[in-house]
């Protein structure tokens, strides 16, 4: 994050997010200057705001033509008020601002490993959101990829590479969502690395809500997991996951690790909730420290790890992957100077001024894109 003083022909620029854990919209004001290699952010404002835990539940259960199309306007009413609110927090009026950067929510992510039409499907709709703010959006980021023979995901690398380069050092910078991705940045974007690492905090956001019949949605402050122990077994089971032997590059969403497999864990063992907690941990960092052996340390001679995500905020994920991949650091992204939790919203601000100046923003190392495209569809 870049705070001198910003040229005058800079953006002021929304970018707003709801991931894959599906608790709140994350939403920053960011003013952007230039674009490419030269591009600068600085951070103005970053709000979270929470879903209602049925609203989550509505977003989960959705699953047919009819909820789906209702979610999707639901859903964009929900990105506007965030996109309100951040304003408002950073003391400017919606006519100050240039571009909306919307993710939406994933509710389908289909790569060529699980459909013979890879395919990708984000809710929140653009119109919405464009009519409530008055400020044009440009959402849809993932599908033009695809389009181009890409997964379509990984998206955030861009930032990765656009931010937190250093020259002659390689990072890593780990994000632990509902998803686990990394992203391994030197000095040129064509060099970046950067795939899904497996399961983040979505097993283990399922089988809470589980554990404590919706009073938590999460493991809160690793609460639930420290009071179980792992079962050798079922780790094992779950390091099996066919997701886990693919080269990358790959992407992961709730089609492999979502509500299917939580039922199906809680049906086998469920009356050890906190032992199955325990082992879910145990997956999310095994999964990462794996990803990390296979594919990146025998490459790379990295400098640390920066995590970002919602599992920074779990001690019991942080403290095992730091002990697992030692002596390799591990580090919160704050240390670079950019809050954990508004990362990847700032993603989809840039994205959106790079869309408006006609610059590609896909990594087609990361992806498996063809070439290189600009991502998004304008609304204005």
């Amino acid at each position: 994050m870049d705070s001198r003083v910003l040229p005058p022909n800079s953006r002021l620029c929304i970018g707003l997010l709801s991931g894959t854990s599906v608790d709140a919209v994350e939403a920053v004001l960011c003013r952007i200057a230039g674009t490419g290699p030269e591009v600068r952010i600085t951070l103005l404002a970053h709000v979270s705001r929470p879903f209602a835990p049925e609203f989550t539940q509505r977003v989960l259960s959705a699953n047919d033509a009819r909820s789906l199309c209702e979610l999707n306007f639901a859903l964009g009413e929900h990105f506007a008020q965030a996109a309100l609110e951040v304003i408002s927090r950073a003391g400017h009026r919606p006519e100050d601002v240039d571009v909306i950067g919307s993710h939406g929510q994933t509710v389908a992510h289909l790569p060529a490993s699980l459909s013979e039409t890879p395919s990708t499907l984000q809710l929140g709709e653009a119109s919405v959101i464009a009519e409530r703010t008055g400020i044009p959006v440009v959402s849809d980021f993932r599908t033009r990829d695809v389009a181009a023979g890409g997964q379509g995901a990984p998206l955030v690398p861009y930032l990765d590479w656009a931010l937190f380069r250093k020259p002659g050092v390689t990072r890593a910078l780990q994000n632990l969502g509902g998803i686990g991705n990394v992203s391994v940045v030197g000095d040129r974007l064509e060099d970046t690395v950067a795939f899904d690492t497996g399961p983040g905090n979505m097993v283990l956001d399922g089988l809470a809500r589980l554990t404590t019949q919706g009073r938590l949605q999460c493991d809160l402050d690793g609460t639930l997991s420290r009071q179980g122990r792992v079962i050798p077994e079922l780790l094992e089971e779950l390091l099996a996951h066919p997701f886990l032997a693919l080269p990358p590059p790959r992407s992961a969403g709730r089609e492999g690790f979502g509500d299917a497999l939580v039922a199906r864990l809680w049906e086998r063992h469920g009356s050890r909730p906190y032992d199955l907690m325990a082992t879910a941990a145990a997956f999310t960092v095994e999964a990462t420290a794996r990803a990390y052996e296979q594919w990146l340390l025998p490459r790379f001679r990295l400098e640390a790890v920066y995590v970002s995500g919602g599992g920074t905020r779990n001690p019991v994920l942080m403290e095992r992957l730091a002990e697992r991949l030692a002596p390799l650091p591990v580090h919160t992204l704050d240390v670079l100077g950019m809050p954990e939790g508004a990362k990847e919203a700032v993603c989809f601000a840039l994205l959106a001024n790079e869309h408006l100046s006609g610059t590609p923003s896909n990594v087609p190392s990361a992806t498996g894109a063809r070439r290189r495209v600009v991502l998004g569809k304008l609304t204005p």
